[in-house]
């Protein structure tokens, strides 16, 4: 089974997320520019005419499909880059992924989202 990988992390953190991930061996991601806020409902900043309250604050949001067995090893790996110990270092969200096609061949499920020298083919796992 496939599953979607969605992380909300910090904007300062993407470069470290993504060296992260391709060390790792994914090859394929989507990332986008968001905003918003959770627990801590933003941040109050002060300025020469007082202090105001930004409670959109922007964040990154990266998208993997992958195979179910790899899951917990990329939490792990985006844990450890994306992590500051800090208020508002992001959340990661899995779901279940019903199907993939890849436009281009047709090709369906987990052979539309393999890629030469993916993390599959690193660690020898076969269709």
């Amino acid at each position: 089974m496939l599953k979607k990988i969605e992380a909300i992390i910090r904007e300062d953190k993407i470069n470290d997320v993504k060296d992260a991930l391709r060390n790792l061996g994914i090859v394929g991601m989507n990332t986008f520019e968001i905003r918003g806020h959770g627990r801590q409902g933003g941040i109050e900043l002060s300025g020469r005419s007082g202090t105001f309250q930004v409670d959109m604050l922007p964040k990154i949001q990266v998208n993997i499909v992958l195979s179910e067995g790899n899951v917990d090893e990329v939490i792990k790996t985006i844990l450890g880059a994306a992590r500051t110990g800090e208020a508002g270092d992001g959340l990661i969200f899995i779901y279940p992924v019903e199907e993939v096609v890849r436009i281009r061949t047709g090709e369906r499920g987990r052979d539309a989202v393999m890629y030469p020298g993916d993390i599959d083919e690193k660690k020898g796992k076969k269709k």
